[in-house]
């Protein structure tokens, strides 16, 4: 073909190109996607994560039952206010005056007082009708003013106690509680660094995806130049019908790598934005790339890595809540134990007490009442309760140093296990580095050759596909290689992978 005709299907190309790429164009929204870089990712996740704000929730209860072990070192102090009304009693016919029909008042007698004055008559006449009086008047009058049995009675009191000797209970009760506020404080740090690493995979596979889309379509683009070409060369009659067919058939198939990558890519979009309680609707236009290495320089990640590269098996953060639950464990023993001591408490309680007849507690006479008491209690037979406890409580001791341990041996094999990933990931990066560059020379070649005539379609295709997955290749390094950075250095602070000798940053196959 001369060069003429070339430069023709040159620009018919061209113009078929954009004929194609009109439509997608047409198809993007005018709205303006929201910037977000991986920082500004991390910071959205820190505040409006729930599984944080769960951690949380347990350190306040783990705070709260702390307190609530301590306060049985210091005095407890109550006060109490009561009002009781007697509608009958057994005391009721001591206030009756025989007839309890009778609606007379009850005769009262005047105290009698010897007048030596007074003449002999006179005073005989006094001492007779003090002693008919006397006779005559209620003999259960005086139980009227003792408190049994009145209508109206008001007690305010207050009680106060405190524990003298408890045999080690109070004891074990801060211990056991005290372990717990340090495991839930350290949890909070364990889901933060979880929330963190979650945040840059999601944000490192929206990432991916844009990168696998891009390449996908510039793959489609590329597969549509080749068919204008063929198609160019059939009609000046330089290719058969089988070479166009050909060129087709490879165009077509591209297209469902295309559809099944944009799913891909906004299946993570959507993930990323769970996450961060984006709306769905909501465009985003991710900034930080693949090979951006300032993540470990971020603020959030500062607080939660305690002590920057400092793997060791005793500082992981499971390892540490293992050694807790010992703790706690050993603080219930201690609890258990105590009930075979005696138990010494020093109370005291004060009251004012009113029986008024009118109902009111107000402008009448109180009567205090206030004692103190040291009480001792010792278990003398329980049936074998308290021994029973003592036995569990030591069983769920061994438990738990059984379980630090097997903590401490997965531990050993998650560092490890990171540490290989990282090395991995390393070496994948830089070996798909050249490999690309390899890739897309080789393609330029091709592409130049079979414009000249000098290659075939089967050449340019292969060289095509191996440009792709080169390309992809190279994505995939990058985006392991960022989060394998990061577990390494959040991995204090990160719970154990479930199946360790399994697990760790994966390539994500063939679905990115």
């Amino acid at each position: 073909m001369t060069p003429i005709g070339w430069s023709a299907g040159a620009a018919v190309a061209a113009l078929f190109l954009l004929m194609r790429s009109t439509p997608l164009a047409a198809q993007a929204p005018e709205t303006t996607a929201r910037r977000l870089s991986l920082l500004e990712a991390l910071d959205l996740a820190e505040q409006r994560s729930e599984a944080v704000g769960i951690a949380r929730a347990d350190v306040a209860r783990a705070q709260g039952d702390r307190r609530r072990a301590r306060s049985g070192y210091f005095p407890q102090l109550s006060g109490s206010a009561t009002y009781q009304r007697t509608l009958r009693s057994q005391f009721s016919a001591l206030r009756e005056n025989g007839d309890s029909s009778s609606t007379e008042p009850a005769r009262e007698c005047d105290r009698f007082v010897a007048q030596p004055g007074l003449s002999v008559d006179e005073r005989l006449t006094a001492l007779e009708n003090s002693v008919e009086c006397s006779s005559a008047a209620d003999p259960f009058a005086n139980f009227r003013n003792l408190p049994f049995g009145r209508e109206n009675t008001y007690r305010f009191g207050l009680s106060a106690s405190q524990n003298l000797f408890t045999g080690g209970r109070l004891r074990g009760l801060s211990q056991s509680a005290a372990a717990g506020l340090r495991s839930a404080e350290l949890g909070v740090t364990s889901v933060r660094a979880q929330t963190l690493f979650d945040v840059t995979q999601a944000y490192y596979d929206a990432s991916l995806g844009d990168r696998l889309v891009a390449i996908a379509e510039a793959t489609l683009r590329q597969a549509d130049t080749t068919l204008v070409q063929a198609q160019l060369a059939k009609d000046v009659g330089n290719q058969s019908e089988f070479e166009l067919l050909r060129a087709r058939v490879t165009r077509d198939n591209q297209r469902p790598v295309v559809i099944q990558r944009r799913a891909d890519r906004d299946l993570a979009y959507l993930r990323l934005k769970q996450l961060l309680e984006i709306p769905p609707a909501e465009p985003l236009a991710l900034t930080t790339d693949l090979g951006d290495t300032t993540l470990v320089a971020a603020p959030q990640m500062a607080e939660v890595v305690t002590v920057p590269g400092d793997t060791g098996t005793d500082r992981r953060v499971p390892v540490r809540q293992a050694a807790e639950g010992v703790a706690s464990q050993q603080g219930q023993l201690r609890v258990a134990r105590a009930q075979r001591y005696p138990q010494l408490t020093l109370s005291s309680d004060f009251a004012d007490l009113a029986f008024p007849s009118s109902g009111s507690p107000f402008g009448t006479d109180y009567i205090s009442d206030w004692n103190v008491s040291v009480a001792l209690s010792l278990p003398l037979f329980t049936g074998g309760r308290i021994r029973g406890e003592v036995e569990a409580a030591r069983a769920n001791v061994e438990q738990a140093e059984l379980r630090l341990q097997q903590t401490r041996k997965r531990a050993e094999l998650d560092t490890r296990s990171t540490q290989l990933q990282l090395e991995s990931a390393v070496a994948a990066w830089e070996a798909s580095g050249g490999i690309e560059e390899q890739a897309a020379r080789a393609y330029q070649i091709a592409e130049l050759r079979y414009r000249e005539g000098l290659s075939t379609q089967t050449e340019l295709n292969d060289l095509r596909i191996q440009l792709a997955q080169a390309q992809s290749t190279r994505a995939r390094a990058a985006r392991d290689l960022q989060l394998a950075r990061i577990r390494l250095a959040l991995l204090p602070s990160l719970p154990l992978q479930s199946g360790t000798a399994g697990a760790g940053v994966q390539t994500g196959g063939t679905s990115r």
